[in-house]
């Protein structure tokens, strides 16, 4: 029998590679400074429903780029491997490819959030007008 192809059975492989947070553990762990809320939404996205207060912007295509510890454009956040970086997209899709990718950069603890930027407005937790 061959193996499942296609973008879900990609996203059920790479997902099972880390463990993923919902909504309150990774808002209890950014207020708390364990973890690092990255929202790689584009700018259309946030515009039309809102941005997560305290969290740093990195559109999917300088993910890599902004969060490599060893980068020359990394963002001044990304300190060291240990980073705890929680990617939010907007549905599920885009955030498990690029915390797999942040895996392969050695940013073990890279995960990102079950329900995405959905579920987070719909727990009721923090959402600011752009």
């Amino acid at each position: 029998m061959s193996e499942p192809t296609g973008i879900g059975a990609l996203l059920e492989r790479v997902r099972s590679g880390y463990l993923r947070i919902g909504p309150h553990e990774a808002y209890d762990a950014a207020r708390a400074g364990t973890a690092l809320l990255v929202d790689n939404r584009n700018a259309a996205l946030r515009q039309r429903d809102g941005v997560l207060p305290g969290a740093l912007v990195i559109e999917r295509n300088e993910l890599e780029w902004r969060l490599d510890p060893r980068g020359s454009h990394r963002v001044p956040e990304a300190r060291g491997h240990a980073l705890r970086p929680v990617v939010i997209c907007d549905e599920g899709h885009a955030s498990g490819l690029a915390a797999e990718s942040l895996h392969r950069l050695r940013l073990r603890r890279a995960t990102d959030l079950i329900g995405e930027f959905q579920a987070w407005r719909a727990a009721g937790l923090p959402v600011a007008t752009p």
